[in-house]
């Protein structure tokens, strides 16, 4: 028991110290003079309920002149109708229908690069129907960029959770990035494993996305933030991630349901591949879930609780760094242990769904799980 203990103390250590680290490291970048036009790009699939609240958002920025255009993807509802009606309103807003979807191509890739091939700035925002934007959030973002001479800046909205579901599920994308993530390293270096993104909001220099194919060359993948970070900074590209709880909000899901479908449907891109998730498993694992396991064991006097103690504050200590960074709530810190159960039960499903071959249905599209 003294030897787990000891294991779980090191491995909550290290996410505790590299919270810290990157407490400091991650910012919120802030608008300067005026810098050219960014192109706010929202890819629209059914999105009645969002796209008029996105829309509203989006219009809203100040600081830089910005175009608005939103790619209606085969939605089935009212959502065309909404955006024409913005667009009545505003000359910036502009509504496309995307073409048929082409072979071998997923479709939030394909109404990406429609988009990107019809805007005009030299900064291309993606960001989704569900995202909110802050007033300040593309010329803060843009400004980053060119200061630091980026192609491409990122970060995580706030994130809203209303329900158990989503408490269950949404905080690991900042756990992992805040905990995880060396982010001083990463910006010393463009070595493409350490590349981060989130695609509820991202700029690109337009240039530089077109130099590396765009989404055309990860068109036949599922996570496009991951992949398109990867790709630019194979090519010796710079990319950062900024704080991004007070550039936007979203409400990614409104279930355990709907997150356990939105999370499973890109993991095998990410963490559910079989030489990641043993390894990941063994840190979320012995970091986050023994902890809470070896209190629970000294309770009744299987070991010393000093150990066990010290290492579920350190996780603790995690989770709140992730927690008062991300702006999200504070019921994530109580909830954290079984947070990094259910993540890590997402991620093996969805491997063992990749390994038979089981394609992944989303938004009434179906997409290959391999690769």
């Amino acid at each position: 028991m003294t030897a787990l203990a000891i294991v779980a103390l090191l491995l909550a250590a290290l996410p505790a110290i590299l919270a810290f680290a990157n407490l400091r490291a991650l910012l919120t970048p802030q608008p300067d003079a005026a810098i050219g036009l960014v192109s706010i790009l929202i890819p629209a699939r059914d999105e009645a309920g969002n796209i008029g609240d996105a829309l509203a958002a989006a219009r809203a920025s100040r600081g830089v002149p910005v175009e608005i255009l939103v790619m209606d993807d085969g939605s089935t509802d009212g959502t065309a109708d909404l955006v024409r009606a913005h667009a009545e309103q505003d000359p910036r807003v502009r509504l496309l229908t995307a073409p048929p979807l082409p072979p071998g191509w997923g479709g939030k890739n394909h109404a990406c690069q429609r988009l990107a091939e019809a805007a005009q700035g030299p900064w291309l925002l993606f960001t989704d129907a569900d995202v909110r934007l802050a007033p300040d959030a593309a010329a803060a973002l843009a400004t980053h960029a060119r200061r630091h001479g980026l192609a491409l800046v990122s970060g995580v909205p706030r994130q809203a959770m209303r329900s158990l579901g989503e408490l269950l599920t949404v905080p690991m994308i900042n756990m992992l990035l805040i905990g995880y993530l060396p982010i001083g390293r990463m910006r010393s270096t463009t070595q493409p494993s350490l590349g981060a993104a989130c695609g509820q909001l991202m700029l690109v220099e337009r240039q530089a996305y077109h130099a590396v194919g765009g989404h055309a060359a990860i068109r036949d993948r599922i996570h496009d933030a991951l992949q398109l970070v990867r790709l630019v900074r194979a090519r010796g590209l710079p990319t950062d991630l900024v704080a991004g709880a007070r550039l936007a909000r979203c409400r990614m899901y409104g279930s355990l349901a709907e997150a356990w479908a939105g999370f499973a449907k890109n993991a095998h891109e990410g963490m559910a591949r079989p030489a990641a998730l043993p390894v990941w498993t063994v840190l979320l694992g012995g970091g986050h879930l023994l902890p809470p396991a070896l209190v629970l064991a000294s309770v009744f006097g299987a070991t010393s609780p000093w150990l066990p103690a010290a290492s579920l504050l350190l996780s603790l200590c995690s989770r709140l760094a992730a927690t008062v960074k991300g702006r999200e709530s504070r019921l994530t810190i109580p909830l954290h242990p079984a947070t990094v159960a259910v993540g890590l039960a997402i991620q093996w499903t969805a491997l063992l769904r990749s390994r038979r071959g089981r394609p992944t249905a989303w938004k009434g599209r179906a997409y290959p799980t391999t690769g």
